[in-house]
């Protein structure tokens, strides 16, 4: 019987229902939610009387410094925004991309990553090249079947919304480096989830958004950028992005020297405040071991299904298998009666592209799957 990894007391909801959706609104634990009524109570609502500009110019760095230890990466290059999308729609701007280039995409990826681009290629000439993702099939290779000489940039989620496919970035960054293609990854539904270091990976940017697996609330984002592209100047450029953020002078422009030039705004503190207690929970808990939390999980719930007419959109064995993101199918099933009869029994999860996606988090327990299984059965 597998217990839970964290305290489950710590996610009232779970006295009353089995959570498998983490990857859509994910459960926020009581170490996150103290922390931010924390700030709110003794901070926030007083405005300046407990934050100084100089307090407030430097409110991030412990969440730079947490964010940056969880994902491998230098604090330097680490921008907070206040969400994924506020970074995606600079990309075409940032990468700039030939005209008649390939911007090569998952045609079934979250939308925040492709809608830019096809917005851009609208005007700027470039051909979007949308990459099928076939059960079975190994989707990385079939990206790189497709980057050639006139390929500018890739873009794509480490693991697929929809599925839960992982992508080999190791791979796709060989691929795209032998034509001088921009790579840019989207780490949304691993982030707190699975172990890896963006510094390995030499992606020329990296974002996700600070939800989900990460335990926060909507808000706060962050984005690693690679340092020939920080070097570059943000296409949208906004007060808080200064070297120093409290200086008011209008007639010059002094962008500080790291990606934190890229917050452009006040952000959500509240949400910057819980995110950093939950990201401590993460560090203390340990991504190798909610890592293998997730693959007990996956095996007991696909294993305890073979032969009910439920099987997921990728097996164990495959190289795209995500333990955390189970896409389960069944030719036989309504799949929204299916999903209404998971409600009705308190158990929730998410209808994706026709499937059932079971996502597991490091608070869900052996209970938890017996309950989904003996629902589908």
């Amino acid at each position: 019987m597998q217990k839970a990894l964290s305290n489950r007391l710590d996610y009232p909801c779970l006295t009353t229902h089995s959570y498998l959706n983490q990857a859509s609104l994910g459960l926020i634990g009581d170490p996150a939610v103290a922390a931010m009524h924390g700030f709110l109570d003794t901070t926030a609502r007083h405005g300046n009387l407990y934050m100084s500009d100089a307090q407030e110019a430097a409110f991030l760095q412990p969440l730079r410094t947490n964010v940056s230890r969880l994902i491998g990466c230098a604090p330097k290059n680490l921008a907070i925004v206040s969400s994924a999308s506020e970074i995606l729609a600079q990309l075409p701007m940032l990468f700039d991309p030939r005209p008649k280039s390939k911007i090569i995409v998952v045609s079934t990826d979250f939308p925040a990553i492709t809608r830019p681009w096809i917005a851009a290629c609208q005007s700027n000439g470039c051909e979007m090249v949308f990459v099928d993702e076939v059960a079975g099939q190994n989707l990385t290779a079939a990206i790189i079947d497709q980057i050639d000489a006139q390929t500018a940039a890739v873009c794509a989620s480490y693991v697929q919304f929809s599925t839960g496919t992982q992508l080999d970035i190791t791979q796709l960054r060989k691929a795209t480096s032998k034509v001088g293609a921009k790579l840019a990854v989207d780490i949304t539904q691993a982030a707190g989830a699975l172990p890896l270091s963006v510094r390995d990976w030499k992606a020329d940017i990296v974002v996700a958004s600070g939800y989900k697996w990460l335990g926060g609330h909507g808000g706060i984002a962050f984005a690693v950028l690679s340092d020939k592209l920080l070097q570059k100047q943000p296409p949208f450029i906004g007060w808080f992005g200064g070297e120093n953020p409290f200086d008011m002078d209008a007639k010059n422009l002094k962008l500080a020297k790291t990606a934190s030039k890229y917050t452009q705004s006040t952000l959500s503190y509240i949400t910057a405040a819980g995110l950093n207690a939950s990201i401590d929970e993460l560090l203390k808990l340990g991504l190798n071991n909610i890592f293998e939390h997730s693959q007990k999980l996956a095996t007991a719930l696909i294993s305890k299904l073979e032969g009910s007419g439920w099987a997921p959109f990728q097996s164990p064995e495959s190289p795209g298998f995500s333990p955390h993101i189970v896409t389960l199918q069944n030719p036989y099933c309504d799949v929204r009666a299916t999903e209404a009869s998971l409600t009705e029994n308190r158990i929730i999860c998410s209808i994706r592209n026709g499937r059932v996606r079971v996502s597991h988090a490091h608070y869900n327990s052996h209970d938890d799957v017996t309950a989904l299984i003996n629902c589908l059965q």
